[in-house]
């Protein structure tokens, strides 16, 4: 397992330096010019001159890469053109709000829809199936920051139950965990109905059944394991989304987390906050990933790794 762990994680290196260039070319298309914001609107063009040079923006594009790249090897993604502060500080401070609330939106998002799934799999064509993959048809098709408005109209200006805005206690994270881990739960309801109704198909749930076992037993025994795989999957790759995809709801609710800062960032065209942020987003990916990947062997010790 472990030599596994080290082999993915090497061979994760050329994703993440083709990432790297992607996004060093990416952001340097982007329209304005950075030198000129951070200069301030009131400065002459020798001013900005000077900005430029000192930012090093007056560099051809490969050597700005080159240096760029040995910066980040050592650890350095640079500073910020707005607030002239490190990088990996101005992220720092934002990861933690950003990581709570996906991780508390994955966390209902998954024990919601597994159950719905389940259900609606072992009660299929069924009352049950019908309601629960109406409600999961609706997740997916509402937009987020349109069910992100609809709750904080209804529980913070008409009732006043919860805080509309901030981070600051536990009652802050509802609202915007809901708005976020709808879409989760929903995908997660039908992919779980799809899996378990595949599984529940197969010979051994049917002998299972032949032999006299209850219901009960045969899903929880002999098919949520089995149709637990390419749930796993999915949950990792919903993970991914939640923690990079944050943008719309931090917008909606004024999270102070990773979204906002992006959003911030790409207004500023702050070249480094964004390369910083879109290579931790890829970082993450590919994290998961692996996880995914030894969970795999956790769920089902036939699998074997090489």
């Amino acid at each position: 397992m472990l030599a596994y762990i080290v082999k993915r994680t090497l061979g994760a290196i050329p994703t993440l330096v083709l990432v790297t260039i992607a996004v060093f070319l990416f952001v340097h298309v982007l329209p304005g010019d950075p030198a000129r914001l951070a200069a301030g609107a009131e400065a002459d063009e020798a001013t900005v001159t000077l900005v430029r040079h000192q930012l090093g923006l007056d560099l051809p594009l490969p050597e700005q890469f080159v240096r760029y790249f040995d910066n980040m090897l050592h650890g350095d993604l640079g500073e910020s053109l707005r607030t002239r502060r490190p990088v990996s500080r101005e992220i720092a401070e934002r990861f933690m709000p950003t990581f709570v609330l996906t991780l508390t939106s994955m966390v209902w998002s998954v024990l919601v829809g597994l159950v719905i799934g389940v259900i609606s799999a072992v009660w299929r064509n069924r009352p049950p199936d019908a309601i629960g993959m109406t409600l999961a048809v609706s997740g997916i098709s509402f937009p987020a920051f349109a069910l992100g408005m609809v709750l904080m109209q209804i529980f913070s200006v008409q009732l006043g139950w919860l805080p509309s805005i901030g981070a600051g206690s536990w009652r802050n994270y509802i609202l915007p965990s809901i708005t976020l881990g709808a879409g989760v739960a929903a995908v997660m309801a039908r992919f779980t109905r799809a899996a378990f109704v595949e599984v529940m198909k197969e010979d051994y749930v049917r002998t299972a059944r032949a032999k006299g076992l209850s219901e009960r037993i045969v899903v929880v025994k002999h098919t949520f394991r089995n149709a637990l795989i390419p749930v796993v999957t999915m949950m990792g790759l919903q993970f991914g989304f939640l923690l990079g995809g944050s943008i719309v709801v931090e917008s909606v609710f004024a999270w102070p987390g990773m979204g906002s800062l992006l959003v911030d960032s790409v207004n500023m065209r702050d070249y480094p906050v964004i390369q910083g942020l879109i290579l931790l987003f890829s970082v993450e990916f590919i994290v998961i990933n692996i996880v995914v990947d030894v969970l795999y062997g956790l769920i089902n010790p036939a699998i074997h790794y090489k």
